[in-house]
């Protein structure tokens, strides 16, 4: 993703005299259907994971997607631009980042899209319906507990320990959600595996598909993409591993393919 051509903030805010642009905020393209973004860059901006995903989540034509913890709503997003869902709704417990996300959904002009609702994924169960979406994805944050942090409400914070939910919520609520045979997809971290395999089999939530993501071919993985579907028959597939890089600042030919460049 390219930052915007603005010559300054000041500039990007008289382009947008809706206020749509909000102080110290900048807006992104997204390479996609000519989608743009809009991030606080002393806040949280969305990751390379996060694109991962949208290019690892399969859904297929009229299906609903869920997206949990969606930060800025860039999964749901890249989705529309992807997929032929039919439906795409993302779910965020900070306000600022809601309300965010909900001004780069209107900037899109993908009202009729994209929903963006304000609330807690631990509480997700009582704001949808049971079984109300064929997909449901999660970029979640990786760290387990705070110790340490000077400031746990901060955003990033939030986006990466698991301060408001632990990932056996992200999964106890997409379990709650899915239809019955309906796909899981989340990015995370390796070291986790087992545990995110566990407790993933105990609610249901059979792992179908696996990726591995490397910075460099000859590098230790430092991502994991996964697909499990709700009551699925238990088999794993493995699929080749998806490097990052081909030398330093290089991106190989997939990568850029994910990106949209």
């Amino acid at each position: 993703m390219k930052n915007p051509d603005w010559n300054n903030q000041e500039e990007s805010r008289r382009a947008f005299p809706d206020g749509l642009l909000k102080s110290g905020e900048r807006v992104d393209e997204l390479q996609r259907n000519g989608y743009r973004i809009i991030q606080d860059p002393g806040r949280f901006c969305f990751g390379m994971d996060a694109v991962l995903l949208s290019g690892f989540a399969r859904v297929r034509e009229g299906e609903r997607v869920l997206d949990l913890g969606t930060g800025t709503g860039i999964i749901p997003i890249l989705l529309e631009a992807k997929t032929r869902a039919s439906h795409l709704t993302g779910l965020e417990i900070q306000p600022d980042s809601a309300d965010m996300a909900q001004r780069s959904v209107l900037l899109n002009g993908l009202s009729d899209r994209i929903d963006i609702v304000e609330g807690d994924i631990r509480e997700a169960a009582g704001i949808f319906p049971a079984a109300s979406f064929d997909v449901v994805t999660c970029n979640p944050p990786y760290i387990t507990g705070g110790h340490g942090l000077t400031n746990p409400e901060a955003p990033m914070a939030i986006a990466r320990h698991e301060l408001k939910c632990s990932f056996a919520d992200v999964a106890a609520a997409a379990a709650k959600l899915l239809v019955p045979g309906g796909g899981f997809f989340l990015v995370h971290r390796p070291f986790r595996l087992a545990e995110i395999m566990v407790t993933l089999s105990g609610l249901r939530l059979e792992p179908k598909r696996m990726r591995l993501v490397y910075p460099f071919a000859d590098r230790e993985p430092n991502m994991v993409l996964l697909e499990a579907r709700r009551g699925g028959r238990s088999r794993l597939s493995v699929e080749k591993p998806l490097i990052v890089y081909r030398s330093p600042g290089v991106y190989t030919d997939e990568i850029t393919d994910i990106y949209g460049y």
